[in-house]
């Protein structure tokens, strides 16, 4: 599913401006919790928003007769893109796990290796959103019990999503461009270098901290016990569901979807299953499941009224990227591991890596340097890694980071500011991490 016709964006070089839209929308997604956060918060507000964005883009794309542009973006990226977060989100909504038990630093660090796990598989937001409750509950009787979260925002919501397209939505954009599902295990030693060094500083701090733990606390920690327990436990059958039809039902597997021609039924075979999923867990899953999990509609619908502006507006700047990317200097894998990054830090790391794959396959490959989704593979290796990790460096990198933070705060849990995050944790304990993984592996 790679971008269209590159002879005709050659023969039509735009500038710059049209990007302008696609700017604002990711500079309000940075700025707009912080400065305006009861008016962002409201998704009609987003929604108005994005479309007004949208509509000069629109304009702009059908008087340059780009319209095959904007088609790809919101049939080939956009429906793919919304349909399985919204199956992930309802699937994972299904689940419900409760319980108390010993606040130990074994067990927090056991909760965030199976959440680190399980993300690559029911997404960040599913994971993050699964486990966050059942973390704060185990740890409410301590005193010291922040860091647990901050930790949880790194490994859960983030960097446990690196193994496939459903772990984390850059990684998606990478499969829809042509990555295959199973590529992405090709990101295992990444992977288990950056989990295997978080849950051993996680369990190193834990422990400094517990033996700071009052007495009573402790004493109160081990007499309130109550047994784990999993409600709503078929959704993990649909979820193996959504796993298998991202695996198979691809144009790899069956080549007629790629076909042009193609009836829309099966070009869109994967979402159409998709929705059926969606459909039967969310009618066969008990209500008062749901209710356990506080689930609402509002965090994906925030989702979809956003990001249908983003990739509306971002057209122009992809086109753009792709006619000036020889220019931009960046051939190495570790200039766009770390462009890549920063940027996904405080943009959206979804946009970003899409971005920056459109720069990447700009660039001429040399014959022996393996390819993969139109891209030298060890630049995509670098650009997949970082988007996902370096989401995790501020609370707007990546979605779940502020839903944990604001679940964590419902609790009673002080979280450090915007700054305050990054001063006292990401800067100082996520990027040192980042860069011995960019040396060792990319």
């Amino acid at each position: 599913m790679l971008l269209l016709h590159a002879s005709t964006e050659l023969a039509q070089q735009i500038p710059l401006w049209p990007s302008i839209p696609f700017f604002i929308i990711l500079l309000a997604i940075a700025v707009g919790p912080l400065i305006a956060e009861e008016w962002w918060e409201n998704n009609r507000n987003k929604l108005i928003f994005s479309l007004v964005l949208s509509i000069p883009t629109i304009y702009y794309l059908v008087h340059m007769e780009l319209t095959e542009h904007l088609k790809h973006q919101i049939f080939g990226d956009y429906i793919p893109f919304i349909v399985l977060l919204t199956s992930l989100f309802v699937i994972t909504g299904g689940i419900h796990l409760s319980g108390d038990i010993k606040a130990k630093p074994g067990i927090n660090t056991l909760f965030l290796g199976i959440g680190y796990l399980l993300a690559s598989f029911m997404g960040t937001t599913g994971a993050a959103m699964l486990l966050i409750r059942p973390v704060i509950s185990i740890n409410h009787q301590r005193k010291y019990n922040m860091h647990t979260i901050l930790f949880f925002i790194a490994a859960v919501a983030n960097c446990g999503g690196l193994l496939t397209p459903l772990g984390d939505p850059p990684l998606l954009m990478l499969y829809l461009r042509g990555a295959s599902f199973t590529w992405f295990f090709n990101l295992i030693p990444e992977w288990a270098f950056t989990g295997a060094l978080l849950l051993i500083i996680y369990y190193i701090v834990d422990s400094r901290y517990y033996k700071k733990e009052p007495v009573a606390n402790l004493v109160a920690d081990a007499r309130e016990i109550e047994p784990i327990r999993i409600t709503g436990a078929i959704n993990f059958i649909y979820l193996l569901g959504v796993v298998l039809s991202v695996a198979f039902i691809n144009h790899d597997v069956i080549p007629d979807m790629a076909k042009v021609d193609a009836p829309f039924w099966l070009k869109h075979l994967r979402e159409i299953v998709l929705i059926i999923l969606t459909a039967v867990a969310y009618l066969t899953t008990p209500e008062q499941t749901r209710v356990r999990n506080k689930f609402s509609w509002g965090p994906i619908v925030e989702v979809a009224v956003i990001f249908i502006g983003i990739f509306i507006t971002m057209t122009p700047t992809l086109i753009y990227l792709r006619q000036h990317a020889p220019g931009m200097g960046l051939t190495e894998a570790w200039q766009f591991y770390y462009a890549t990054g920063f940027l996904s830090a405080f943009l959206d790391n979804t946009p970003t890596a899409v971005a920056f794959h459109s720069v990447a396959s700009s660039i001429p490959i040399a014959e022996n340097i393996p390819v993969v989704a139109n891209v030298a593979e060890h630049i995509l290796k670098a650009i997949a890694t970082s988007a996902v990790f370096f989401g995790a460096l501020t609370y707007i990198g990546n979605g779940p980071n502020f839903m944990v933070k604001s679940i964590a705060e419902d609790h009673g849990i002080k979280m450090p500011s915007f700054f305050g995050y990054m001063f006292k944790f990401s800067l100082i304990v996520l990027l040192p991490i980042y860069i011995l993984t960019q040396l060792l592996f990319l």
